[in-house]
């Protein structure tokens, strides 16, 4: 029996849904190998165990820490002698000589600057990451992708093999928590946005298209979801500044608003210039929302015709595109139906046979 690691410091972020799909689904499939899962001391007992075959072990090293990650986490991982190690995302021991299988979500962070951080130190740290990622590409033996656009933009970046690289689609679960109202939403119409507010994300434009609209929709509202960051409060002082009404910056909102907020909008707006996936347009499809989507990257592979697309670069495309949506009912009820259908082709548990079948192929190269 073989020993798989599985690097799971990401279990319960917002980013680590995917190693936590994959960890849930794995135990559910896979009775011939052993694992064992490196979980930051918080998340040992939120990660529950229905496999015999699955163990536990406490990871104290951040994320992204030279001597914590690249020191500790690498001597830690060579102590437990394990056959594979699957790391779920690039930030890994660029040292580490094991046999490994990466997932890699994009190439965002080599491209983006954060406006939070110090420029010179963020691009400096921004240098160091692109010459890793290139590092970690090579060493692995085998890298999975959410899409083929990052496939691709992997081939072009890292300059490794296509088949060295296995597109694994994620999934989108509808929330099961009960919907709970936002009180000063409840009978108005809304459009939205949730997630982090990064650069690539593009809410300036976003704020920008949602002005024009708001010259021949008065009351229509912006709803920018997601906890209030460095980065949230940049753009509400914009907002303010600019003197642009009805924009509401809800800061973190729990599961059973997030679906009442799907299931009430009149469209899910997701403006963003870079994805590996596209998971909270999905998210949205999966609760009956009209999704109007940047053309960008992954985007139209992922949603295919179930989005209506506009260029994010363009403020007054992405204002035309919402408008339509927002005044043809037809067009946004063939949206919502083509959603539904659209979330229906992926699966999580797919996604883990995939990968699966990757830790078998690298265990026997």
């Amino acid at each position: 029996m073989s020993k798989i690691v599985i690097d799971a410091r990401e279990y319960t972020t917002s980013t680590g849904r995917y190693i936590f799909k994959l960890i849930e689904n794995l135990q559910k499939i896979d009775n011939g190998h052993g694992y064992v899962l490196l979980l930051k001391p918080k998340d040992l007992d939120v990660c529950k165990l229905t496999n015999p075959g699955f163990s536990k072990v406490a990871c104290s090293y951040k994320e992204f820490t030279f001597f914590g990650e690249q020191i500790g986490l690498m001597q830690q991982v060579r102590g437990l002698k394990p056959d594979l190690v699957h790391f779920g995302k690039d930030n890994q021991p660029v040292l580490y000589g094991g046999k490994t299988v990466t997932m890699m979500h994009d190439l965002t962070t080599a491209r983006f600057r954060n406006p939070a951080k110090h420029r010179l130190i963020f691009r400096a740290k921004q240098l160091v990451y692109r010459l890793a990622v290139k590092r970690v590409a090579r060493k692995s033996a085998a890298i999975l992708t959410g899409s083929e656009f990052v496939k691709n933009d992997l081939v072009n970046f890292t300059h490794v093999s296509p088949a060295k690289i296995a597109v694994t689609y994620e999934a989108a679960d509808p929330i099961t928590d009960k919907p709970a109202p936002l009180l000063e939403l409840e009978n108005k119409q809304f459009i939205m946005y949730v997630g982090r507010p990064m650069p690539h994300k593009n809410l300036e434009r976003l704020v920008g298209a949602f002005k024009l609209l708001r010259a021949q929709r008065p009351d229509l509202i912006l709803v920018l979801a997601g906890k209030k960051d460095v980065n949230y409060r940049r753009i509400e002082a914009a907002v303010q500044k600019a003197g642009i009404k009805n924009v509401l910056f809800t800061d973190f909102v729990a599961e059973g608003q997030l679906r009442w907020l799907y299931e009430n909008c009149s469209a899910y707006v997701f403006p963003s210039l870079s994805e590996g996936f596209g998971l909270p347009g999905l998210e949205a499809m999966a609760h009956g929302a009209a999704v109007v989507s940047s053309n960008a990257t992954c985007l139209p592979e992922i949603y295919g015709d179930a989005a209506h697309y506009f260029d994010p670069l363009d403020v007054q495309a992405m204002a035309d595109a919402i408008n339509e949506v927002l005044s043809n009912k037809e067009l946004r009820q063939s949206l919502i139906e083509k959603g539904r259908a659209q979330v229906a082709k992926y699966s999580w548990r797919h996604m883990a046979e995939q990968t699966l079948a990757v830790y078998e192929k690298a265990l026997n190269e």
